[in-house]
């Protein structure tokens, strides 16, 4: 048996480690934004893995030793290999508190290898119970003064994650990669990312899901906003890292998402596109100033080559950075114009909607007044955000005509609109007709205002489980509600839908009721009856029968002979009404599914 003690200081000693970097991806850039450092120990030794060389290490008190060995490594290699991304580097917040913890260690290492402290984000990773948050705070603080920025790595896997985002307010948090594994098979993980998500676009922080080894994790993660993403799916770590992702593996990106759904014959981006002729990124400082003085209209120059773009120029900054020294453009003025650059531009598909380029805005927190508009990547033309706001607006107030007081929820004619777009433009799509089954008895002994709180139940329960990039939830009156599908998984997405309504309605009755299965009440012929719970019946098309309609009205003759079968089943259940292609086969072909066997309904 080796002698473990002995090997971690020989590899101390000898400083026998090997940094390995993985790429972290910008789902919005489609490119490389940084990379993590993953170090690794000699190949021949029990402790080439990382969890073996870092569990010995902290066995024999030489946690922290390790630790700054891995960084002084890490940085020298970095340097070497004259990355210009970020570089991502792990640090225990338990090893921050040692006594033997160098403050300015980090900082003096930067300096002696030639790297800005900016191009540096501190990957803090937190496995055990850690109390002393003001020190936590204080070490944040501590280096950000030095020019770092600060990431959380883990959320969720640790003990005390969210007390420590909201205590170091990082400007990055990776997800554990627990929570991403299957995300699109799991609702529960899906929700858990999509609250992450929601929170750290309200605190301006990046999310970063880590471990996206398939294309249906990546499609997932991209459809809830997330900006950034590792894993095997991008580049595994390598000691020479990957310079750039192959454009193929954005394949999956939101563009074919997007396209299926434009609501209402809802503006695109290309509807707001202003035509604006670019510079090359190689332009000298001189020339561009001699643009804007020659032009005062002229307030944002976008600088493309071989038709993509870099970056965008806008006046007030460029002037403002330009004369902020007295020797500005004596300084500046034979540099190129691609040194003033500060960000890389956010660049929209000229097929997106308004309301999703405003959502990806928002998502991304940016304060740039303009974005770029592309065309199969290519640069087109130069979208701003207050042409974005206006048309948002405007199609805000024309949907507004025709939506639902009690849930705002579109009414029949956009989503007719919306159903006759699709065919138009051969979209496949599924189709659901939703309707409460014992509505009106509750009604008759709860109050119209419990009725329309159960409405509103089915209204959040729909739009939770169906968000705008996975189709369109419309209320056409009472308890009546569309959906259209343009997501692939529409059936299992129905299936949540009636799980959750099931375990949703108890809520709104009476214990007594409950206890009972139902209510006791008059029907319509004034005779008293017993009436179940209030539950869930779906009348479903399927995109190969939608797609052989010729309009909303031969959809909603299918979706209504299917919502009529799907009654006649207790409990929470739905039908499908499968239009066949085959000449001599019955019109239709029908599947069932029954929530008394699956869903275990209480009827």
């Amino acid at each position: 048996m080796p002698d473990l003690r002995k090997e971690i200081i020989n590899i101390l000693d000898g400083k026998l480690l090997t940094p390995h970097f993985q790429p972290i991806v910008s789902l919005t850039q489609k490119k490389i934004m940084g990379y993590e450092a993953l170090i690794r120990g000699p190949s021949d030794s029990p402790l080439h893995s990382p969890f073996n060389l870092f569990t010995t290490a902290e066995r024999f008190d030489l946690s922290t030793r390790l630790e700054f060995l891995c960084r002084e490594i890490t940085i020298q290699r970095y340097a070497d290999l004259d990355i210009k991304e970020k570089l991502f580097i792990n640090a225990s917040p338990l090893v921050l508190l040692q006594p033997e913890f160098k403050k300015v260690e980090t900082l003096r290492l930067l300096d002696h290898y030639g790297v800005n402290p900016h191009s540096v984000i501190i990957e803090l990773t937190e496995h055990k119970p850690a109390d002393n948050y003001e020190i936590m705070r204080a070490s944040a603080k501590h280096y950000r003064g030095m020019g770092f920025e600060i990431a959380l790595d883990d959320l969720g896997a640790g003990y005390s994650g969210l007390r420590l985002w909201a205590e170091l307010l990082p400007e990055y948090v990776k997800i554990d990669k627990h929570f991403i594994h299957d995300l699109h098979n799991d609702p529960v993980k899906l929700n858990f990312v999509r609250s992450i998500q929601s929170m750290a676009a309200s605190l301006n922080c990046n999310v970063i899901a880590e471990g996206i080894e398939s294309k249906e994790e990546f499609k997932a993660i991209e459809k809830l906003g997330i900006t950034h993403a590792q894993g095997y799916f991008f580049a595994r770590p390598t000691i020479i890292p990957a310079e750039k992702i192959d454009s193929s593996v954005f394949t999956t990106d939101q563009t074919k998402d997007y396209k299926t759904v434009p609501f209402n014959n809802a503006t695109t981006a290309i509807d707001i596109i202003r035509d604006i002729k670019p510079i090359s990124a190689k332009t000298i400082i001189s020339d561009v100033m001699n643009l804007f003085h020659h032009n005062g209209e002229l307030t944002i120059l976008p600088l493309v080559d071989d038709n993509m773009a870099s970056g965008i120029i806008f006046r007030d900054k460029f002037l403002t950075k330009l004369f902020s020294s007295r020797y500005g453009i004596d300084l500046h003025g034979k540099n190129p114009i691609k040194t003033f650059i500060e960000n890389t531009p956010l660049c929209i598909d000229k097929s997106m909607p308004i309301d999703l380029v405003s959502k990806q805005l928002t998502s991304l927190m940016t304060n740039d007044p303009a974005f770029i508009i592309t065309d199969n990547g290519e640069y087109l033309g130069i979208g701003t955000l207050l042409d974005l706001l206006a048309e948002f607006t405007r199609q805000q107030i024309d949907n507004a005509k025709h939506a639902n007081p009690l849930t705002l929820l579109p009414g029949s004619v956009p989503i007719n609109n919306q159903v006759n777009q699709l065919l138009a433009n051969k979209i496949p799509f599924g189709f659901g007709y939703f309707d409460l089954d014992n509505f009106k008895p509750f009604n008759d002994v709860y109050s119209y205002d419990a009725g329309d709180e159960i409405i509103k139940a089915v209204a959040n329960t729909l739009t939770e489980y169906i968000p705008a990039n996975s189709g369109v939830v419309g209320h056409i009156g009472g308890d009546d509600f569309i959906v259209i599908f343009t997501c692939d998984d529409w059936l299992m997405r129905c299936e949540n839908i009636l799980e959750s309504f099931k375990n949703t309605v108890p809520a709104y009755y009476s214990d007594k009721d409950i206890k009972s299965g139902g209510i006791h009440t008059e029907n319509r012929a004034g005779e008293k009856c017993f009436f179940p719970l209030a539950s869930l019946s779906i009348g479903l098309v399927d995109p190969v029968s939608t797609c052989q309609c010729q309009s909303h009205v031969d959809i909603a003759d299918l979706a209504s002979e299917a919502k009529k079968m799907a009654k006649k089943i207790p409990g929470n259940s739905f039908f499908i009404n499968k239009r066949m292609t085959a000449k001599n086969s019955e019109k239709f072909q029908s599947l069932t599914h029954s929530s008394t066997t699956k869903l275990h309904a209480v009827n």
